[in-house]
């Protein structure tokens, strides 16, 4: 039996402890939602803990992040607060192998800039919209299972131009009301680390407890998950190790 995929939500926390409106749509916090939504979805295939912004070292201590498989992360209105040393932390991580899941704000986080090269800018409007999520490769793993389309029935918009690089792969196309489009379910390979963008999940509405945006997020993980874990550092140093007198001069 395979061992379960080790996965770290990530988030910032900070909407819950001061708007009265996120208080009441995540009484619990936005991370235990989503916690729990990967729970329900991967069942025993998935161990699941929590990491916030104001915990020692933003939760994120070497440790933590060697035994994360996987790691979602949430953030808006402290992208700031995040300490250079840890984005480096996790960017390394990155490369050698573990996923990484941006969620919705988090596209102008640290780490998802310094992994892109962008500025990641966009735009948006907060009107409590409809969005319509179009599955535009319906092979891809992480549209297992959800339909042509699925419908957010309020959301922020977003829409282009979305200042990143060409997808490798694009796997949802949004469109609002007011007629945007946006390209919100994006995928790319950094390294060993594969790296899922997905836009829905704005604060003030309960978006993450709707099962399709669910449904994606343990198709995500799933897909996310790496292959091998192994970091660059330790297979190069065995490499080093195993070569012959004759093949290190």
């Amino acid at each position: 039996m395979a061992s379960p995929i080790r996965v770290t939500v990530w988030h910032e926390h900070r909407h819950e402890l001061e708007n009265e409106v996120v208080q009441r749509v995540y009484p619990k916090g936005m991370h235990t939602v989503m916690k729990e939504a990967i729970e329900e979805q991967l069942g025993q295939d998935v161990v699941v803990r929590t990491a916030l912004l104001d915990d020692p070292e933003h939760g994120l201590t070497e440790l933590v992040l060697a035994e994360t498989d996987v790691l979602t992360w949430w953030g808006h209105m402290s992208h700031g607060d995040v300490a250079d040393e840890i984005v480096t932390r996790v960017q390394e991580r990155v490369l050698e192998g573990m996923g990484l899941i941006v969620l919705h704000s988090g596209h102008y986080a640290k780490i998802f800039k310094r992994l892109l090269g962008t500025t990641c800018s966009l735009r948006w409007r907060e009107i409590g919209e409809l969005e319509r999520i179009w599955c535009v490769n319906p092979g891809h793993p992480i549209a297992d299972g959800i339909d042509a389309c699925f419908e957010v029935p309020q959301a922020e918009m977003y829409g282009e131009l979305f200042d990143i690089p060409e997808p490798d792969e694009l796997v949802f196309v949004s469109w609002f009301e007011g007629g945007e489009v946006f390209r919100s379910g994006c995928c790319w390979r950094r390294g060993k680390g594969r790296l899922f963008y997905f836009r829905p999940g704005h604060e003030t509405y309960p978006i993450y407890y709707q099962a399709e945006v669910r449904k994606v997020l343990g198709n995500a993980v799933k897909w996310a998950a790496p292959a091998s874990s192994s970091p660059y550092e330790l297979k190069a140093k065995h490499i080093e190790e195993t070569l012959s007198p004759v093949a290190k001069r």
